[in-house]
């Protein structure tokens, strides 16, 4: 379940663009300039009021040599006073891909920082370890923040093979706060969770605030048994639903064409008329979870509708753009490179990341785009656009 607050955005830090993070004895785009004394100075001010600083300071980070920046982020996590810049630490410690940081997230699952473990929790989805397992299901049944659970449930999803995990997700769909039994729902979507369809075909079966979550999930899980279900709540669900319907059948793979071009309908007809909101919600989720699967014309029509529109619908199709970046950014780059000027693509996504408050997943989207664009040849379209990313998001 991706989390937004409202923030801005704003600094000048060097980029890739320049001629300093140009320079050929770089790698990966790293600054051997940077010395420890500047990255633990940076590090201090990880938890700045000012966001501007902030901002700067961990691009500083990112940009110093790992000899240099994994160490100081080490101690950081450790042994800062201050909590909150702990926890950037570990997020940008993520980002170093370096071997101690699997025993510093094992760690950080028992501190009391609630942003601690959220971290660490969001690591273990992207590297599951079985030997962590067991203290994952004991969190099952006490972890109750609610930024941490969600992390929690996308972990456990993780281990979708082993019969406890099954049998405590099962479970978890269809009891507890519905907040927490959405996060179950979408990460079990996410993590194509087959041996779950039949309790979330029970939540997509009723009215109520789980039944988008539920009827997107079966449609990720992929499933063709679903669709006598889809076909029913077509007749039957409320008109706010219908978008989630149609997007959960083209997941499976079934009039894809006549789907999508209802969503594009619903998304320009709620655009003009403001009293729609959760419908214009509803389609902007939809397409999104389109894209995120894996069809680029969804992410397309993301941005096509939004790159013009004013808000209140700018911030629902950035926020479902951002999804996108977040769960699937190689399609993502895709499509910004195909635009003729990503420009007002880019900046439709800084809307998205002002808002999102996903840190560790923002992280590994500012990774793969560094990444793309030193691998990229200088000219090409990929690079031109990872550049825009990096200028534009200032990471």
């Amino acid at each position: 379940m991706l989390r937004f607050a409202f923030t801005i955005a704003v600094g000048l830090a060097i980029g890739p663009g320049s001629a300093a993070a140009s320079a050929p004895n770089q790698a990966q785009g790293s600054d051997p300039a940077i010395s420890m004394p500047q990255v633990k100075a940076a590090i201090d001010k990880l938890g700045d009021l000012d966001f501007p600083t902030r901002m700067t300071a961990a691009r500083t980070v990112r940009r110093a040599p790992a000899p240099v920046a994994v160490p100081a982020l080490l101690e950081a996590v450790a042994a800062h006073k201050d909590g909150y810049v702990r926890f950037r630490a570990l997020v940008l410690l993520a980002g170093f891909n370096d071997p101690r940081t699997r025993e510093v997230m094992l760690s950080s699952l028992a501190e009391p920082n609630d942003r601690l473990r959220t971290v660490a929790y969001a690591y273990f989805e992207h590297n599951p370890d079985a030997s962590v397992l067991p203290r994952l299901l004991a969190a099952s049944a006490k972890e109750d923040s609610e930024f941490v659970r969600p992390p929690l449930m996308r972990a456990l999803a993780a281990h979708g093979s082993d019969a406890r995990v099954r049998e405590t997700m099962s479970g978890l769909v269809v009891k507890g706060q519905d907040f927490f039994r959405s996060a179950v729902i979408e990460a079990l979507g996410d993590h194509k969770a087959v041996y779950a369809a039949p309790r979330i075909t029970e939540v997509a079966k009723l009215d109520g605030p789980l039944q988008d979550d539920a009827v997107v999930a079966l449609g990720k899980i992929g499933d063709k048994a679903a669709l006598p279900v889809f076909a029913a709540l077509q007749r039957s669900a409320p008109r706010n639903t219908q978008p989630a319907i149609a997007g959960a059948i083209c997941l499976l793979g079934v009039n894809c064409t006549t789907h999508v071009n209802y969503l594009i309908d619903t998304l320009r007809f709620a655009i003009k008329n403001p009293g729609f909101q959760d419908l214009l919600r509803a389609a902007s989720a939809s397409l999104a979870a389109l894209a995120a699967g894996g069809h680029e014309k969804a992410a397309e029509i993301l941005i096509e509708h939004g790159v013009p529109s004013r808000d209140p619908a700018r911030a629902a199709i950035a926020l479902a753009l951002g999804t996108v970046a977040l769960r699937n950014t190689p399609l993502l780059l895709k499509v910004l490179e195909r635009q003729p000027d990503p420009g007002p693509a880019v900046e439709l996504l800084r809307d998205a990341f002002d808002m999102l408050e996903e840190d560790f997943e923002e992280e590994r989207f500012f990774v793969h785009v560094r990444r793309a664009y030193w691998q990229a040849a200088e000219a090409s379209a990929t690079r031109k656009v990872a550049n825009a990313l990096i200028q534009r998001l200032e990471f």
